[in-house]
């Protein structure tokens, strides 16, 4: 009997637990009006979520503050894939798109309805400090310069001028993004990949051992002339401002903020500067996303209009282009704002087809 009681109570206190956490997510009024917005992910575009974030407590002071965290694109997609409810982020915001094997871990976790939204765009800039080492780079000289195993051969390389007889003898030194960033998922795919396949044997690798091209083409050097600064681009910036000979890898908007510090270096001859990054003139263009949880938009309160927030912001001339953002075609912004009102789902259909 008294077994039976025990667990008759441990059963209960289950249950409780259950309701409860159910009821945080999922009710709109009581103690869940006490929950912000809670978004992670991307440093490139944590400030711009920042300052959506900062619009919408003025427009909405009976709410709170959205809390807006930077951890990276990839570890902020994990965190938003890794459920549904309270202690997980309403939304993330990210320097590239989610990719389909993260969209399944999602499903999986029964994170099943995501709403896509692109915010504007954006561009993986080379720098160097104001006055100091100017190069007129190309993806095959970035690609020689910084992998690991350049073309499937030991890395070599000392100097800009062992990658490309234009540039100038200066050792190698770059300062970028870590592995777990959307800037160096974009830093591969927009530069590295593309410097890759000037080699035609490469190309042809792909299509007969993927994971060994993914390895040669993207893995980048790990023996100094590369320098991982983790998820603080103004620690790069201040990295390179601190030293002429050194080159910067960062999100164009950080360009624009420090240029007194800083100046871009072109790419293909051509400089990156925001109508080249909007016309896709510039290599390293690339679009900017946030993802929301379609199941926390009623338990949320002010994740609807946070959302909507956004969609006043990017259009160009409005508040996010004057802090570096570049923003999108009229008919991507048009495409976009339909999501917000619709909150339409994504398809990992729509994630494979591009």
């Amino acid at each position: 009997m008294a077994h039976r009681i025990h667990t008759l109570l441990k059963t209960g206190a289950a249950l409780a637990l259950a309701a409860a956490t159910l009821a945080a997510c999922d009710d709109s009024s009581g103690g869940s009006e006490q929950q912000s917005v809670h978004a992670v992910g991307s440093s490139t575009v944590y400030p711009f979520a920042k300052l959506v974030a900062e619009n919408f407590a003025r427009s909405n002071p009976d709410m709170r503050s959205p809390l807006i965290e930077s951890t990276g694109t990839g570890n902020g997609i994990q965190l938003f894939c890794s459920g549904l409810g309270p202690n997980t982020p309403d939304m993330v915001n990210a320097s590239r798109r989610m990719k389909p094997s993260e969209f399944d871990s999602c499903a999986a976790n029964k994170v099943d309805e995501i709403i896509e939204l692109q915010v504007g765009l954006d561009g993986i800039v080379f720098a160097s400090s104001k006055g100091g080492i100017m190069l007129n780079l190309s993806p095959a000289a970035v690609y020689k310069a910084l992998a690991a195993q350049p073309f499937g051969k030991p890395q070599t390389a000392k100097t800009w001028k062992d990658v490309d007889p234009a540039l100038p003898a200066d050792p190698i030194l770059v300062y970028g993004p870590p592995s777990t960033s959307g800037t160096r998922d974009a830093l591969k795919e927009l530069i590295l990949e593309v410097g890759c396949k000037t080699d035609p044997a490469m190309k042809a690798l792909k299509d007969s051992d993927e994971d060994k091209y993914k390895q040669i083409c993207t893995e980048v050097r790990d023996d100094g002339a590369y320098v991982d600064q983790g998820e603080q681009d103004n620690l790069v910036v201040q990295k390179i401002a601190g030293n002429p000979r050194a080159v910067g890898i960062f999100g164009y908007s950080y360009l624009e903020e420090n240029l007194d510090k800083v100046q871009g270096l072109p790419m293909n001859s051509v400089q990156p500067t925001y109508d080249n990054i909007a016309d896709f003139d510039y290599p390293g263009a690339r679009p900017l996303y946030v993802y929301v949880k379609k199941a926390h938009m009623r338990a949320i309160p002010g994740l609807e209009a946070f959302m909507q927030e956004w969609g006043k912001s990017w259009a160009k001339g409005g508040p996010l282009t004057k802090i570096g953002m570049v923003a999108m075609t009229p008919e991507s912004m048009a495409a976009n704002a339909a999501k917000v009102q619709s909150q339409t789902v994504l398809t990992k259909a729509e994630l494979e087809a591009k």
